[in-house]
């Protein structure tokens, strides 16, 4: 049986399935607002399921690749929560520095799906982390409601650092060259677009459908942005255009990019509103803009 796409759904309820993944309604909310859309003998549950995440079958690069070397490692963060763990990766066999890549992971915390565009990343030579956010909390409990709600738990100022920390221990890191870039997905994108704000010795930032920081900040910004944004997003998009303002009255350097049709999420593999063709594209222009800015 082919996996479904955002095609084999109806926008309204697509809708309301990101409106479920980022809290803004529950699970029993979205159940009985998807209701009107189980028809020909499907469930709301099964809705439900059909549009969650399937990790193994979005697999691309296995755990124990043998091209690349993993492990989980803890730094401290004094003004977070004290403690960040993440996944560090790297290519095997490769010796001299590297330059680094931090990915920030969706309001889940660090799922198989991370762990694996962490291995991606790597894989394209370079020394790679990927924090968790629910470190704090006793990490990813593989279960993505759990996850969901656990993350809303957290102190967000508190979390904001143990990224900036991860960030900069890992820019830090013996077998850095010093370049480093972030690329983050949806809350992760909003991390990238905050650790350019924070971080003056970034070297390159890829938001994929994340929040704005505030117009004001944009000054801040030093490192290069590509930015990439799901066509049909109302939530994140409308914030654009006052923050491209601000980027431009400040001289930053920006890329946008906005993939006519696609869902927020569409980067991400494990559910239907992943859209393969423009996936493609926004992680080629990701990886040609990081050896860009990270390898030159």
């Amino acid at each position: 049986m082919s996996r479904k796409t955002a095609q084999d759904f109806d926008q309204e309820l697509l809708i309301l399935f990101d409106a479920y993944v980022h809290g803004i309604v529950d699970r029993r909310g979205f159940l009985e607002k998807a209701q009107k859309f189980a028809v020909g003998g499907l469930t709301a549950a099964g809705l439900l399921a059909a549009l969650s995440p399937n990790f193994a079958a979005a697999q691309q690069v296995p755990k124990d690749d043998k091209r690349l070397l993993t492990s989980m490692v803890e730094l401290p963060s004094a003004a977070g929560y004290g403690t960040v763990k993440g996944y560090l990766v790297r290519p095997a066999g490769v010796t001299g520095k590297l330059p680094v890549v931090l990915v920030v992971h969706e309001n889940r915390g660090l799922n198989p799906h991370i762990e694996d565009v962490a291995r991606r990343v790597a894989l394209e030579g370079y020394l790679v982390l990927a924090p968790d956010a629910l470190a704090p909390l006793g990490g990813y409990p593989g279960d993505e409601d759990k996850a969901r709600n656990l993350f809303a738990t957290l102190d967000q100022k508190k979390t904001a650092e143990d990224f900036v920390a991860a960030a900069q221990w890992l820019q830090a890191h013996p077998d850095s060259t010093g370049k480093l870039g972030t690329v983050g997905f949806c809350y992760g994108g909003g991390v990238a677009h905050a650790l350019s704000v924070r971080l003056p010795g970034l070297s390159a930032a890829v938001p994929f459908y994340g929040n704005h920081p505030a117009a004001e900040d944009a000054v801040k910004v030093k490192a290069p942005l590509l930015i990439h944004f799901a066509g049909v997003d109302e939530r994140i998009n409308a914030a654009w255009p006052a923050y491209e303002a601000a980027l431009k009255a400040a001289g930053a350097r920006y890329t946008a990019h906005q993939y006519a049709g696609t869902q927020h999420g569409f980067n991400n593999d494990t559910t239907p509103r992943f859209d393969a063709t423009a996936a493609k594209l926004a992680w080629e222009r990701t990886l040609a803009f990081f050896s860009q800015t990270l390898k030159s």
